[in-house]
């Protein structure tokens, strides 16, 4: 079993002595004289835990905390005290100090506090793994190649880590907007708490602020008996999804912006305030601004509710997706529906990369769910999608010449054939591998690997 690493950082020796005495039955304890000394080490080997003295020569405890926090935010901290200085305390765990102990120290309640920290330590790490496996296990429609969905995914996994900034999710319909929610929701630390999706379009829109917001009994016509709680408050601690939020009312805006600002509202038909922590991620396919300049959604909210913007670029901007995409979703409805096709045929891919993708990820979803569902086989074909076949490809007019009877080195008559077009594209698009790959027909990954390929042979 592997003993936790606890880092004790005092002046005072016997202080040292005494903690690393009591401690070293149960964990693996380094004590340092100085915050530099510590910090040297902090960057070689993070350990578990710091029990950090805050009257140190030198770098002090809050600057050497301060620190701590900014170069290893998951190494928990407490804080050591020769008297109780409330104001530095308080300073200190605003800081983020995870507890604190005062001199002279009861071993027994530091034992208490240490162990209290190592178990939230793991539950975080636990809330990692958790979070990881979900992300692995359920987020399929993120199969992608391109570098636009991928640097999406890199920036979510930055903003996510506020449990708090609202989010707004920009893009057409059927982009996946839903999903990055998810994303944003699932690597945050609101992962234990609900996701709330509610979609705007959908609640009529004299409804709307008591589905958001709740109402007390008898607040107005027809409201239950008992009252009801709004998914704001469902929503408590975790993340509410405001789907198609352009459609919102410019009543429940002005209460939706009351509750970002001051994070309360209240009830229909109250006059209790309610107070309530979650995450607002909002997304819409309609133009804000367009609809700011006509009077229909307020200027403030936008601003607010976008503190972070994510733009989802359609299917037809990430070509590089679609048959990915095409793939996985024919895989899973292969398996769904108990059909035994054998794959898509050539000439239903040409069909799905010359199609325009009015309705995105959601459109080719469907399209291959009918075509798995209502194809004949063994592969899948045009018609089967819905889609006519290519009227013929960039070699229909070309006339090949034959095999000679000494016979033909084709390996070497390929390699020149794979040479020349790779050189071609990337004269064409000035170099950029992303353009030349579009070009060929083939995502960045693979044309990058042909392309070094050609170089070493």
């Amino acid at each position: 079993m592997t003993l936790s690493t606890i880092f004790v950082i005092d002046d005072e020796q016997s202080i040292r002595d005494g903690i690393s005495l009591s401690l070293a039955p149960v964990y693996r304890v380094l004590p340092f004289s100085t915050a530099e000394d510590a910090l040297s080490s902090l960057r070689e080997e993070p350990p578990d835990l710091i029990l950090l003295d805050i009257g140190l020569p030198g770098m002090d405890g809050i600057g050497a905390l301060q620190e701590i926090r900014r170069t290893h935010p998951d190494v928990l901290v407490i804080m050591i005290t020769a008297y109780d200085d409330v104001q530095t305390v308080v300073q200190a765990m605003k800081l983020g100090a995870y507890d604190y102990v005062v001199k002279p120290i009861l071993m027994d309640s530091l034992e208490i506090s240490i162990a209290h920290a190592l178990e939230s330590a793991r539950l975080r790490k636990e809330v990692q793994r958790l979070q990881k496996r979900y992300l692995q296990e359920n987020l399929p429609c993120f199969i992608a190649e391109s570098n636009a969905i991928q640097d999406i995914m890199d920036f979510i996994q930055r903003v996510a880590k506020s449990p708090d900034t609202p989010v707004l999710i920009l893009g057409e319909t059927g982009t996946g907007k839903e999903l990055i929610a998810g994303a944003i929701h699932y690597q945050s630390p609101n992962f234990l708490g609900p996701l709330v999706t509610v979609n705007c379009a959908a609640i009529p829109r004299d409804l709307i602020e008591s589905e958001l917001f709740g109402y007390e009994r008898g607040a107005f016509s027809g409201a239950g008996t008992a009252g009801k709680r709004g998914l704001i408050e469902e929503a408590q601690n975790g993340t509410l999804f405001l789907d198609e939020v352009g459609d919102l009312s410019m009543e429940a805006q002005a209460k939706l912006m009351r509750f970002l600002e001051e994070g309360e509202f209240y009830r229909l038909g109250s006059t209790k305030r309610q107070q309530v922590k979650t995450r607002i991620v909002s997304a819409t396919n309609k133009n804000l601004f367009d609809m700011i300049e006509q009077g229909l959604f307020r200027r403030d909210l936008y601003f607010r509710l976008g503190v972070v913007t994510v733009t989802v670029p359609s299917l037809n901007e990430r070509t590089e997706d679609i048959l990915p995409l095409a793939r996985h979703f024919f895989v899973h409805f292969n398996k769904k529906f108990g059909r035994d096709f054998t794959g898509i045929s050539p000439e239903a891919e040409e069909a799905l990369l010359a199609h325009h993708w009015t309705g995105n990820v959601r459109e080719l979803k469907n399209l291959v769910e009918r075509a798995v569902l209502t194809g004949r086989g063994p592969e899948l074909l045009p018609g089967d999608l819905g889609l006519p076949a290519r009227a013929g490809t960039a070699f229909a007019g070309l006339r090949l010449p034959p095999v000679p009877a000494c016979g033909v080195n084709f390996p070497a008559l390929m390699r020149e054939f794979e040479r020349h077009y790779i050189e071609q594209a990337l004269t064409l698009s000035c170099g950029n591998e992303s353009k030349a790959a579009r070009l060929l027909n083939m995502n960045h990954h693979t044309f990058r690997y042909r392309r070094r390929k050609c170089s070493e042979e």
